[in-house]
């Protein structure tokens, strides 16, 4: 096999990877209502606000950035 060959079936497989990530990343909120329920109790000690986002209609990227802000938004608690 070629080095061209070899570079066109990488380039290939890295777009096949990313095409999934970003449709696993978007994909709809499939959890029901129990589900959000628990997810919010468990978030309680966290604060109101975001137990109380639990119930909102997310997709997993929108759950990893709200993630990410509360842990950089410097508060220790």
């Amino acid at each position: 096999m070629s080095k061209n060959a070899k570079v066109i079936i990488a380039v290939l497989v890295l777009i096949v990877i990313g095409v999934g990530a970003f449709a696993m990343l978007n994909q709809p909120d499939n959890r029901d209502f129990g589900q959000k329920v628990e997810d919010a109790a468990g978030r309680l000690d966290e604060g109101v606000d975001d137990a109380a986002r639990e119930f909102e209609d997310r997709t997993p990227l929108e759950r990893i950035e709200d993630g990410y802000e509360d842990a950089t938004d410097g508060n220790a608690e």
